[in-house]
């Protein structure tokens, strides 16, 4: 049975007040009844419980410098030592059905001048599939190529939720059933302003965000979503963001090397692309593994070099991993307890100026937000693995539309790869004077996951090139 409004108001003012925060009800009485009922909503999302903490964490903000003598490089494991006993093992617990596949979805397209959420974004070089659909169309094309059945986890966010289960349902969630899909939504925090208020982005509503990837773990726990995968016998969960459409989704040498090695948390890296990039960086911190961010890492290690002139931190974080299920049911066996370290970003947040009940919209950043990383959990891990795997084949993140990791880097290197599957498997591709692809290339996962796969599809069937400057699709 629903509340009435003044008592959930009581309630609310109980709990807000202790923790500094009554301003949050400052327009109550020039609200309407719906406009009480959002900002009441907005105010139950939140857990009050924490908010001394985080009213602590954002008055002492300062960056997180990392000691010295307190790191060392992060072992890395090549590729080609793997195995083929190794990759087998992968494939059998695929074709086991004991994989999940989870996207981390909660963002917009706003910096990719979309209005939508990121994973509908339209990113594939030829037939411009969306990040959802070639996700989709890879756990699709592994079901077919393994004769199994892979659930598929979509983690939202409140501002995408709807929208993405729309998405999905309009386009009959690209051939997958319906039954193997489950969406689930991440939590949510408020931001700060430098004194430790909640700011209000309407004189109704509480400005909220994302509480971070690290989220994952506990919304994960509160949504039933683990013990759904439970029930479905699912062992391991791959873990990849919806900004990367070169992600190979479901990779049974990554998996296997992490079921091979017991381990709790798995990650991949890729060698940086310079000592500056902005990326985590891999390091053994304390003797246990972790990730510093980079505007953490001293500049004494970002420009650090082994004897032989490489590169010493050179292991850059690409966000795929592979969790074991019963990881992160130890970690949020007691919900109320667990939380992953907070991460502090000062960002331009528009408010109410609580004195004049203008809306202000900063041209400087004037908030403080707080979220968590996933990549928090690997200290926590007693057994984990790293694996080096290539940029070209795994790693152009889609987050601006220009520039780098942009929408035009994306499907370069979307379309470089499929030139190179080509000419892995015995066709002549035509390149320019750079030695680019003449053309755009796109090969859907439907075809062929990897290179090596789709060699071994086109066999001696015959496969029409194009001519320079044409594009090339080759579809299931």
């Amino acid at each position: 049975m629903t509340r009435p409004i003044e008592t959930r108001h009581q309630a609310a003012k109980t709990v807000f007040a202790p923790a500094g925060q009554t301003h949050v009800f400052t327009f109550w009485s020039e609200l309407t009844q719906n406009q009480k009922e959002q900002l009441l909503d907005d105010l139950e999302r939140i857990d009050v419980e924490q908010l001394p903490h985080w009213r602590q964490l954002v008055a002492g903000a300062g960056p997180e410098r990392i000691a010295s003598d307190k790191i060392e490089p992060a072992t890395v494991i090549s590729r080609s030592s793997i195995s083929e006993d190794i990759i087998d093992h992968g494939r059998s617990i695929l074709a086991a059905g004991k994989v999940a596949a989870l996207t981390v979805a909660g963002g917009q397209g706003t910096r990719l001048g979309f209005d939508g959420p990121k994973g509908a974004f339209p990113i594939s070089p030829v037939k411009r599939k969306t990040l959802f659909q070639l996700f989709a169309e890879a756990i699709l094309a592994t079901e077919r190529r393994y004769e199994t059945r892979i659930p598929w986890y979509v983690m939202t966010s409140p501002s995408n939720d709807e929208q993405t289960q729309a998405f999905f349902s309009e386009r009959r969630f690209f051939g997958l059933s319906p039954h193997r899909v489950r969406f689930f939504q991440q939590g949510v925090m408020p931001s700060f302003d430098p004194a430790g208020r909640i700011l209000l982005e309407e004189k109704h509503r509480v400005a909220l965000s994302p509480d971070g990837h690290g989220g994952t773990l506990l919304a994960m726990a509160k949504t039933g979503t683990l013990a759904d995968m439970t029930a479905r016998g699912i062992e391991h969960i791959s873990y990849f963001q919806v900004d990367n459409p070169l992600v190979t989704c479901l990779d049974p040498l990554f998996i296997g090397l992490h079921a091979q090695r017991n381990a709790d948390m798995s990650s991949k890296a890729v060698p940086k692309a310079d000592d500056l990039e902005c990326v985590g960086n891999f390091v053994v911190k304390n003797g246990r593994p972790a990730i510093i961010e980079y505007s953490n890492l001293l500049d004494e290690f970002a420009h650090a070099r082994n004897e032989d002139g490489t590169r010493k931190f050179d292991a850059a974080n690409i966000a795929i991993h592979i969790l074991s299920r019963r990881f992160v049911e130890r970690l949020t066996a007691d919900r109320t307890a667990f939380a992953l370290p907070w991460h502090l970003a000062k960002k331009k947040v528009p408010h109410v100026d609580l004195d004049t009940g203008e809306r202000v919209d900063p041209a400087e950043p004037n908030a403080l937000k707080l979220e968590s990383f996933i990549f928090d959990a690997l200290p926590l891990a007693d057994h984990s693995v790293l694996l080096e795997t290539s940029r070209a084949d795994e790693f152009s993140p889609v987050k601006n539309m220009t520039g780098i990791d942009s929408v035009e880097t994306s499907r370069r290197d979307q379309n470089r790869r499929a030139a190179q599957w080509l000419e892995t498997a015995g066709l002549a591709i035509p390149r320019d004077e750079q030695d680019e692809p003449k053309g755009m290339f796109e090969i859907s996962p439907l075809a062929a996951l990897d290179a090596v796969h789709l060699k071994e599809r086109l066999g001696s069937e015959s496969v029409r090139l194009p001519e320079a400057e044409k594009d090339f699709y080759l579809g299931d």
